[in-house]
């Protein structure tokens, strides 16, 4: 069998190598690495159907060489990369959502798409719980005073000026108790603060089990000390978080956001963060404005933002290339794949 693994500057050919090493002794392994100098303008339909990608489509395509296998984790997969990629039997995308990939096109061809869910679930619940200690003990502005005085140490109060808040006796409220939401929930617990969620796709049993309380949304804005994003992105829940909801929540209350940036009107929350109802908010994402030179969030001093880094670990890279790679291993031995997201090709 031969397979085309491409690599990129996130998941490189040196992180796939290991996990394909075994396959690699019975069948043809190829590895590519994605060019991502040039930048690529969507033209057809199915480019414009795609987004997060690394490379451009013809750079794919010129390196289809007939393989039965091809894995990719940012290089984009068109309905033009397919119909180049003669006798494709799996498509392997080694993160949680294939958005670089036209899973519309693929599914009509009739080839089974796998990813690798919740690779990053850990490095995600971490990092929440990282912004959430950062933000309320004013991490930002202690560092930034540091930066500046370049002098520490001088004598016991200094962190007067910078006091905050413990996460002991306080209570999270968790949107979307998913693979990350319900990882968040577990370490909350552990630092002594009750978590309520809501998830309208999980029972109040799944919920409960986890160690939550189960409550609307309405409920967990107006109670929670805390309120960390996890729902998965979707047309329907965009904006979720509004001038209205950003309104219920307590005031003095903190937001998280280590999820999609589309499901917060971040007009409306820069708003409550600048007029006092929020006291601080951590985002690992924001919306990106063409022509805006920079996001709006980044000159307040209560709020902390990172590029995107929340999946950005060695482990992370390490679980994806190694998720795919057993999902390839069990369709050479024709076993049933566990992680396909079209299972209407699966004959």
């Amino acid at each position: 069998m031969r397979i085309l693994v491409f690599g990129d500057s996130f998941v490189s050919v040196d992180d796939f190598a290991p996990a394909f090493a075994e396959i690699a002794k019975l069948h043809q392994v190829r590895y590519v690495k994605m060019d991502e100098r040039n930048p690529h303008v969507p033209k057809t339909d199915s480019e414009k159907r795609i987004r997060e990608y690394l490379g451009t489509p013809e750079q794919v395509i010129s390196e289809l060489k007939g393989e039965e296998i091809v894995v990719v984790h940012g290089a984009p997969v068109t309905e033009e990369v397919l119909k180049a990629a003669k006798g494709l039997k799996l498509l392997c995308c080694a993160r949680g959502g294939p958005v670089n990939v036209d899973l519309k096109a693929a599914t009509a061809r009739g080839i089974p798409v796998v990813t690798a869910p919740g690779k990053n679930a850990e490095a995600v619940a971490e990092l929440t719980i990282a912004l959430m200690v950062m933000v309320a003990r004013n991490f930002k502005r202690g560092d930034a005073h540091v930066r500046k005085v370049r002098l520490v140490g001088q004598d016991n109060y200094e962190g007067a000026q910078f006091i905050g808040h413990e996460l002991d006796g306080k209570t999270l409220g968790i949107i979307g108790l998913g693979r990350v939401g319900s990882r968040v929930a577990k370490r909350a617990l552990a630092f002594g603060m009750t978590v309520v969620a809501y998830d309208p796709f999980l029972t109040r049993q799944t919920i409960e089990s986890a160690g939550a309380r189960a409550a609307d949304l309405e409920t967990l804005l107006a109670s929670s000390d805390y309120v960390s994003l996890h729902a998965r992105e979707s047309k329907e829940n965009e904006n979720m978080l509004g001038r209205k909801e950003f309104q219920m929540m307590k005031k003095g209350a903190y937001f998280i956001n280590t999820s999609r940036p589309s499901m917060v009107d971040e007009d409306a929350l820069f708003e409550a963060l600048t007029k006092g109802n929020l006291a601080g908010a951590a985002m690992d994402v924001v919306r990106f404005v063409p022509g805006r030179p920079t996001s709006p969030f980044i000159d307040l001093e209560n709020v902390i933002v990172t590029p995107h880094i929340g999946g950005a670990t060695f482990e992370t890279t390490a679980k994806g290339a190694s998720i795919v790679a057993g999902q390839i291993r069990r369709f050479l031995a024709g076993q049933k794949l566990e992680t396909v997201i079209n299972p209407e090709t699966i004959r």
